[in-house]
């Protein structure tokens, strides 16, 4: 009831509600979700320093795992805190602008990383099908103004967003039963209509996550047609483990990722449990598994980690 009177006493305010149905259990919840995120900071800003400080790093390839460890410490932060809060001290409130910016964050960090690991799949195909021109067709000039092209498409794509939620209607129901803003969740409590967020928000994803994942297909359809030309079976395996870590790594994002698009657009009776597990999925299983993945398959970035924690 206290969360009820708050939506009326202040409208520009909205209710997190956390997973509804347990909160009796948000404490021992909390439990994973706080090991997760300090997990996934210490892992992703180990890479981060370890890539900065060994100049032998300094490479197309590591420059594109440090953008992939930015958006993970970027997605995990952005909601994270929050939830924590909520399950920890019961901070239910959020403003408009603080909702529309976890929205806006959110999204764009979703299609950076999308762009992300379509640029690691040519990487790939560079460095397996032309090894000779790898250092002067993919170099670190190339790949910095590759994560600001990315960037930049993805801010021009998000901006509509929060400006088409901040225009509509909110009447009485203020509450999201979930542990961050999203973007549809927002847009179904309003009382105004919603045609056009629904619009966007099914086409978007398929648009830019979708050529990205067009772009990945045919550059592993290259990689497989030169692997399958070469006669050595230790030179398939070879080129095969270079691209173990980035297989890993896009399975984990989009399949969470094309999951819940199709759920929440296409079956609105989705449970807020299963809303809870997909949110998990997403914005925290892969910022932990990220560099633990690149760690282990990329020898050279793992002897470096490991020069690293085992000093004294």
């Amino acid at each position: 009831m206290s969360a009820l009177n708050l939506t009326h006493s202040d409208p520009s305010t909205f209710i997190l509600m956390g997973i509804p149905g347990m909160e009796d259990a948000h404490v021992w919840i909390s439990i994973p979700f706080a090991t997760s995120y300090i997990s996934s900071l210490l892992g992703n800003f180990m890479v981060l320093f370890v890539v900065g400080k060994e100049e032998t790093l300094h490479k197309p390839m590591y420059l594109l795992i440090c953008m992939l460890a930015l958006t993970d410490i970027t997605k995990s932060s952005t909601i994270m805190p929050k939830a924590l809060c909520i399950f920890w001290f019961n901070l239910k409130g959020i403003t408009m602008v603080g909702c529309l910016t976890q929205i806006f964050f959110l999204h764009t960090v979703g299609f950076v990383q999308s762009a992300v690991l379509m640029i690691m799949a040519f990487d790939r195909y560079v460095a397996i099908c032309n090894p000779l021109r790898y250092a002067t067709i993919l170099t670190n000039a190339r790949i910095a103004m590759l994560g600001l092209a990315v960037l930049v498409r993805a801010l021009l794509f998000m901006v509509p967003l929060p400006l088409t939620l901040s225009r509509l209607p909110y009447c009485d129901n203020h509450v999201i039963p979930q542990t961050q803003c999203e973007h549809m969740l927002l847009a179904m409590i309003s009382c105004g209509d919603i045609t056009f967020n629904r619009t966007y928000s099914f086409v978007m994803p398929f648009l830019l996550m979708g050529s990205d994942l067009m772009l990945i297909a045919l550059s592993y359809g290259l990689i497989i047609r030169a692997v399958l030309r070469i006669s050595s079976k230790r030179a398939h395996q070879k080129a095969l483990n270079t691209c173990t870590a980035h297989i890993f790594v896009m399975l984990m994002f989009y399949t969470p990722v094309l999951f819940s698009i199709l759920t929440i657009r296409l079956n609105g009776d989705i449970t807020p449990h299963g809303r809870i597990i997909l949110s998990v999925l997403y914005h925290l299983v892969p910022p932990v598994l990220n560099p633990i993945i690149y760690g282990v398959k990329t020898q050279e970035l793992r002897d470096k980690v490991g020069k690293y924690s085992c000093r004294r």
